[in-house]
């Protein structure tokens, strides 16, 4: 890989990390508005799960609010530093979106699972599921409208039209 192309895929994904600490603020205000209406509580698995991975053992009834934000906003700038990537690649648009919500729901599920601070989302209610995905939606659509406009695909390639 040439040198300027690493450059062009680094600084795509410090443009993507600040695409996900945006895409993650909107998340987070729609979970306010959800929560107002809906009556939800809400959820410290984030913040349990961070604190397990640093080493510590929170309670299930631990409340640490700033962790939680400490780790909605990581994850967002984490997985918006791939959106960036994926933008200047030419890996754009709704199909985008879409790929990065799962990627972004799996990321979520195996951290919160391989910390045991939450149980897999096979077993939630539906309603939960629901709101789990139509959330991490909102964040990987504002991610990717930002990256999208800020990245032209610059960095595409032109080689290999077919899969193999």
């Amino acid at each position: 890989m040439t040198t300027s192309r690493f450059h062009g895929l680094a600084g795509a994904a410090a443009t993507g990390a600040v695409a996900g600490l945006a895409g993650a603020a909107v998340m987070v205000v729609g979970e306010k508005i959800e929560q107002a209406i809906t009556r939800r509580p809400n959820s410290y698995v984030p913040a349990r799960a961070l604190l397990t991975l640093l080493g510590q053992h929170p309670g299930e009834d631990a409340k640490p609010l700033v962790w939680n934000h400490l780790m909605h906003y990581g994850t967002g700038a984490a997985l918006g530093a791939l959106r960036g990537v994926w933008a200047v690649t030419g890996l754009r648009g709704t199909h985008a979106n879409a790929w990065h919500t799962v990627i972004r729901l799996g990321f979520d599920q195996t951290i919160e699972n391989a910390t045991g601070a939450s149980a897999p989302s096979a077993t939630w209610p539906t309603s939960e599921r629901t709101v789990d995905v139509l959330h991490k939606a909102v964040f990987s659509v504002v991610t990717g409208m930002i990256a999208d406009r800020v990245l032209p695909p610059v960095l595409a390639s032109t080689s290999g039209r077919t899969s193999h």
